[in-house]
C-alpha cells in the first residue's frame, strides 16, 4: 500500500545498521577471520571431493553442493558488513544491492533445500542399504540438485519483482546489509503487506523442510533400533554430522522468522547478532563438521599433511 510521501530517485543505499555498534573494528575483525576460515574450509572440501574419484558418490556430491551454498550464502552479505565495520564503506549502489538481496535469500532457501535432500540421502542409505546405489545414482543426485536450484531461484525471484517497482522515500538501510526487509523499509509503502507475503513463503519453506528432516530421522531411528550395535554406531556417526548442521542453521532462523511473529521482541542489536550468526555460523561449522566426522575426507586431509611433512 503506497503512502503519501514524496518519493526520491535512489542510486545508492547507505548501510546504517552498525551505527550504534561498539568497537566496530573488533566485531569486523572477528567476522573477517570467520569469513576467511569459512570460505577456505568450504573450498578445501569441494576440491577434495572433485579431485578424488573415490568420493564421486551421492553423499559427497551433496556435501559439495552444501559447500557451494555456504559460499554463496556467506559471501552475499559478509563482505559488505566487514567493509562497513573495518573500512567504513557504508554506501552500496542500487543494482549491486538488489543483486546482493537476491543472492542472500537464494543462499538461505538453498541451505534449507540442501539440508533436506541430505536427510533424504541418509534416509535411503539406512532404510535401503543394498539398493541405495541403484536408487540414488550420481546422475539422479545431480539432477535433483539442479531442480532444487531452479525451484529456489523461482521462489526468490518474487523478492526483486516486488522491490523493483517500489518508490523509495529513504536511502538509509536500517539493517546491516541489503536484505529484503531492509530495502522494503526504505519504500514509500506500508511494509506490513510485503512482510506478510514473504513471511508466508518463509514459514512454509521453514516448516516444510524442517518437518521433512524430522520425519526422515523418525524413520531412521526406527531402523537404528532394529539394527545391531555395530550398525547403530555407524548410523549414528553418519547422521550426527547432519544433525549438528541442521541445529546450527534452523535454531537462529526459527527465532528470527517464527518467534518474532509470535510476539517475541528483539532489539536491533539482538537481531543483527542472530542474523550474523545465521550467515557465518553454518558456513563455518559445516565444512569442519564434515571434514572431522566423514572418514574418507578426514583421511584424505591427514594424508595430504603427511605428504607435505615428508617433503620438508
Amino acid at each position: 500500500m503506497p503512502l503519501q510521501n514524496a518519493s526520491i530517485k535512489v542510486t545508492a543505499f547507505i548501510i546504517g545498521g552498525f551505527d550504534t555498534t561498539k568497537r566496530p573494528m573488533v566485531v569486523g575483525g572477528a567476522m573477517l577471520i570467520a569469513y576467511v576460515l569459512a570460505i577456505f574450509a568450504n573450498i578445501v572440501n569441494i576440491l577434495f571431493i572433485i579431485y578424488d574419484k573415490r568420493l564421486h558418490k551421492p553423499m559427497y556430491l551433496l556435501i559439495c553442493n552444501l559447500a557451494l551454498v555456504d559460499i554463496l550464502y556467506t559471501s552475499s552479505a559478509s563482505p559488505t558488513m566487514i567493509g562497513v565495520l573495518l573500512a567504513g564503506v557504508k554506501t552500496v549502489s542500487y543494482v549491486p544491492c538488489i543483486i546482493q538481496m537476491f543472492a542472500f535469500h537464494l543462499g538461505g532457501v538453498m541451505e534449507m533445500f540442501a539440508l533436506a535432500v541430505m536427510a533424504f540421502d541418509r534416509l535411503v542409505a539406512i532404510s535401503y542399504p543394498f539398493q541405495y546405489h541403484s536408487y540414488l545414482t550420481n546422475v539422479r543426485t545431480l539432477g535433483l540438485t539442479c531442480v532444487l536450484w531452479i525451484a529456489a531461484c523461482c521462489l526468490v525471484s518474487v523478492m526483486p519483482a516486488t522491490v523493483l517497482p517500489l518508490p523509495h522515500c529513504h536511502t538509509t538501510l536500517k539493517y546491516t546489509f541489503c536484505d529484503y526487509p531492509a530495502i522494503i523499509r526504505t519504500g514509500c509503502v506500508d511494509p506490513s503487506y510485503y512482510f506478510n507475503m514473504i513471511t508466508i513463503i518463509s514459514v512454509f519453506l521453514l516448516f516444510f523442510t524442517f518437518t521433512f528432516i524430522s520425519l526422515s530421522y523418525v524413520v531412521i531411528i526406527f531402523f537404528v533400533k532394529l539394527s545391531s550395535n555395530d550398525d547403530r554406531r555407524k548410523m549414528g556417526s553418519t547422521c550426527l554430522s547432519h544433525l549438528i548442521v541442521v541445529v546450527c542453521y534452523y535454531i537462529p532462523l526459527f527465532i528470527l522468522i517464527v518467534l518474532t511473529r509470535l510476539g517475541v521482541v528483539l532489539t536491533l542489536e539482538e537481531r543483527h547478532g542472530l542474523m550474523i550468526g545465521t550467515i557465518l555460523g553454518p558456513s563455518l561449522v559445516n565444512p569442519f563438521v564434515y571434514c572431522l566426522r566423514t572418514k574418507e575426507i578426514k583421511y584424505k586431509i591427514f594424508n595430504r599433511f603427511k605428504r607435505v611433512e615428508a617433503f620438508q
